[in-house]
């Protein structure tokens, strides 16, 4: 993940924060700042998003890392 893309996603995540969105990643709260900082420090890691809502309305953001099933 390069600085432009990162610096994207931090901008897009304290957007949501910024409208009382939170973000999770894996399975805690956490900020713009780690989440964006963690999925770039990880790039051979795949993040799925899951947006969870409320009557309608966007409430949360959950970001887990996608693992491969070891059998």
């Amino acid at each position: 993940m390069n600085d432009e893309h990162m610096q994207r996603l931090y901008l897009e995540l304290t957007s949501l924060e910024n409208r009382g969105i939170t973000i999770w990643l894996e399975g805690a709260k956490s900020s713009s700042q780690d989440v964006a900082s963690q999925l770039c420090v990880q790039e051979e890691s795949t993040y799925m998003r899951d947006y969870i809502f409320d009557e309608g309305v966007l409430k949360e953001v959950h970001f887990d890392k996608i693992r491969k099933d070891l059998k």
